[in-house]
């Protein structure tokens, strides 16, 4: 692989940049390999959670001790956190000690920080250390392929592990620091050759989309198979799977995305995320946690819109689903202007359930929260149909925003009684006696195993909601969420 021998030598929601090229892997852009923010999330992994790792891998490297990059012996775990987050680019320093102290690095020497996670995928990219259980001497002395250029032959002055690993950091840090330095940079449009490619051997045009994936080029200058394979082991080690009813958004970017029924379905415009969802619920993930799941229907229209077909029929959206009016007459009934009708198109309005038709006798057409005078019992009416309020937990958080209509017993007769209303998936919930919490997803509750796996999933506290053990009951248990689980949807 080809490396540099010195560290001198929106709201718009949109999509992933187009690639024109003759092959690509399903699921692989190599116009967009990683984001900028995964490359520097030095705070992804501190030392203990490094070495559980290659221990958990079977790793040569867990018990593996030799100098680092300045001759003092240490463990390869402390090796590679330092590299990622205690090192320093001195390079251009020239009053420095011929052993500076850290104390002297600190002062005179820009500090470098990059993600620990991105180093092990380049040891198991470049020489599979972290799932080698007996390397050989070679593999631990060009561990990072640093100071191997395709032409053949490595320098000694990078030799040995510590050197490696330090080495590849710095030169990755130089790349996003100053990439008008080196050949491949964010936004160029590049033709890559692929001589060792299995996939493709065939020239490959790329754009890179940021100064991460230009990065990962100028250090091995090839589509297939190196990167390719670095997508995939980033992959397979750091990327998780979330339930349905999560809502998703790159760490970087502004689009936002809601996963429902195993796809990733965008939010097109600001208006139809936020009358739907709060916004404190979005979790923060790896551009290569949503790469598995296919684009599902966009959401382009707000809570409540009204759309107009093709065929002239006009629908309000309420949830997924579309109710048509019968007739204009019902439309102006209902106080609705016809102003505020947008044009949709067939694949657009598909994209939505049937829900029942609003005629001029139709009550509530947005849905109600009906209290019976008599009782004090209340409900959610919508569609011919009342589903009973278990606990006022529903009033304060699910329907926050509905005002309770006091009404007649005949009245609710009238509706026909479903089953209790319940949270929408990607709720988190549990009791105020239980440690143990909760992610609605499937009309299910899905126990998540551990506080370990709720931060690692990115879920806040904050957004848990408490209940009362009876509301818990209504649901049924699901697959609880383990380390195990949280993997197996990006194998």
């Amino acid at each position: 692989m080809k490396k540099h021998y010195s560290i001198a030598c929106l709201l718009i929601f949109c999509f992933s940049i187009a690639l024109s090229c003759p092959a690509r892997a399903e699921g692989f852009d190599p116009n967009n390999i990683i984001s900028d923010w995964e490359i520097l999330n030095s705070s992804a992994m501190d030392l203990s959670d490094i070495q559980e790792f290659l221990e958990i891998k079977g790793s040569f490297l867990a018990n593996y001790s030799c100098p680092d990059a300045f001759g003092v012996a240490r463990k390869a775990s402390e090796i590679i956190y330092n590299a990622a987050v205690n090192n320093y680019d001195c390079g251009e320093v020239e009053n420095l000690s011929a052993s500076p102290t850290d104390e002297e690095k600190i002062l005179k020497c820009k500090k470098i920080t990059i993600n620990p996670q991105f180093l092990l995928v380049l040891l198991q990219k470049e020489q599979s250390l972290i799932e080698e259980s007996s390397p050989s001497q070679s593999n631990l002395d060009w561990a990072t392929g640093y100071g191997c250029p395709d032409s053949g032959g490595c320098s000694s002055r990078w030799q040995g592990f510590g050197k490696q690993v330090n080495s590849a950091a710095l030169q990755f840090m130089d790349y996003l620091d100053r990439p008008e330095l080196y050949s491949f940079r964010a936004g160029g449009t590049y033709a890559f050759t692929n001589p060792y490619g299995t996939i493709s051997q065939a020239p490959i045009t790329v754009t890179p989309a940021n100064r991460a994936t230009a990065a990962l080029y100028n250090y091995t200058p090839h589509v297939y198979n190196g990167n390719y394979n670095f997508y995939n082991i980033w992959r397979r080690y750091f990327t998780k799977a979330y339930p349905d009813g999560s809502l998703l958004q790159v760490s970087g970017e502004s689009g936002v995305w809601l996963l429902a029924n195993g796809s990733k379905r965008p939010f097109v415009s600001k208006g139809a995320l936020i009358s739907r969802y709060d916004t404190k619920k979005i979790i923060a993930v790896n551009k290569a946690d949503l790469d598995p799941y296919p684009v599902g229907t966009p959401i382009k229209f707000p809570q409540y819109a009204l759309i107009k077909s093709p065929r002239g029929t006009i629908f309000l959206l309420v949830d997924d689903k579309k109710r048509g009016f019968t007739t204009m007459q019902a439309f102006r009934k209902m106080g609705f202007n016809s102003a505020e009708v947008v044009a949709a198109t067939w694949e657009e309005i598909n994209a939505y359930a049937d829900g029942a038709n609003l005629t001029a006798t139709s009550t509530y057409p947005t849905g109600a929260l009906l209290q019976d005078k008599k009782t004090g019992g209340v409900y959610y009416a919508a569609e011919g149909y009342k589903s009973p309020i278990t606990d006022k937990i529903f009033l304060t958080t699910k329907f926050k925003n509905k005002k309770i209509i006091k009404t007649t017993a005949s009245e609710l007769d009238q509706y026909e009684t479903k089953g209790p209303v319940l949270f929408d998936d990607g709720e988190l919930l549990k009791t105020a006696d239980s440690p143990y919490t909760y992610v609605i997803s499937g009309g299910k509750k899905l126990l998540i195993a551990s506080d370990k796996i709720f931060n690692s999933l990115g879920y806040k506290t904050a957004n848990v909601i408490i209940v009362p053990p009876k509301v818990l009951y209504l649901y049924e248990a699901g697959t609880p969420i383990t380390e195990a689980t949280i993997k197996d949807g990006q194998q």
